[in-house]
């Protein structure tokens, strides 16, 4: 018969743990999709939990016995893991951003697809990104530095080490502004060509007013920007590639910034 004993201490940081883990998992892209019940996620965590506890050796984490401040450590553990998983969700969200821009270049805006991994609408181009940028992720072992970037998460803000000041702040801000920094650079050569059918199309208009203009533009633009899609894959390949391939510093960035406070 396999008996289990645990003293209050550690339980309490298994419950700290699994705040964290849960909270990531609840907010990271892939495990954030409705279509993973949520008894998985929970079971998740929960393994996830188990196994850091002994490797962490995190023995040393003070323990809390009163209500209080264990109630504040707890809600600090969940502040924590939403940040982490927001943080990786606004680097796809710029990946997603990109396509959408082009798309609406292109005149696919009215072409949005129900997608069912969020039961939201999402542009066609996005969703193209979306998919490519995970399977970059998965090619590249990315996956393994976010394990492993979670792992080492708590060595950098342990439970109870978390500062929610200035610095965290300033660096979720600088992620917004990344996020749109993301796009334009993955969708550039994109914007660019389909900026200058624009003007092309302008002048053409101007030059012949008796054609049709809008009969001619629409499929066009969809020709050459899927063309020069095509031409820009292995760009885009590259630069996903570096995106994914920092992830891990992505991380690391922000538990330093919540550590400090």
């Amino acid at each position: 018969m396999i008996t289990f004993s645990y003293s209050m201490p550690q339980l309490q940081l298994l419950f700290l743990i699994f705040l964290r883990i849960g909270a990531i998992v609840l907010t990271a892209p892939v495990f954030d999709s409705p279509s993973i019940p949520v008894l998985f996620k929970a079971g998740l965590a929960v393994a996830v939990s188990f196994l850091l506890v002994p490797i962490l050796g995190l023995e040393a984490v003070a323990y809390q016995p009163g209500f209080l401040p264990f109630a504040v450590g707890a809600a600090s553990e969940v502040i924590m893991g939403l940040m982490i998983g927001i943080s990786v969700r606004m680097l796809f969200a710029g990946v997603v951003l990109a396509g959408q821009l082009v798309g609406y270049q292109m005149g696919l805006a009215m072409a949005d697809i129900m997608d069912p991994a969020t039961s939201e609408q999402t542009p066609l181009l996005g969703q193209f990104n979306n998919l490519l940028a995970m399977l970059i992720l998965l090619a590249l072992d990315a996956h393994h530095l976010f394990v492993k970037s979670l792992a080492a998460s708590f060595q950098i803000v342990p439970p109870y080490g978390f500062r929610f000041g200035n610095a965290a702040l300033d660096h979720f801000v600088g992620l917004g502004a990344e996020m749109f920094v993301i796009a334009i650079k993955l969708g550039a050569p994109l914007i660019a060509v389909l900026l200058l059918m624009s003007v092309a199309f302008g002048l053409a208009a101007r030059a012949v007013p008796q054609m049709n203009i809008f009969f001619v533009a629409g499929p066009l633009k969809i020709l050459v920007g899927l063309l020069f899609l095509a031409f820009s894959l292995p760009y885009m390949s590259t630069f996903l590639a570096a995106l994914m391939g920092g992830l891990g510093n992505r991380i690391v960035a922000i538990l330093k910034a919540a550590g400090t406070g």
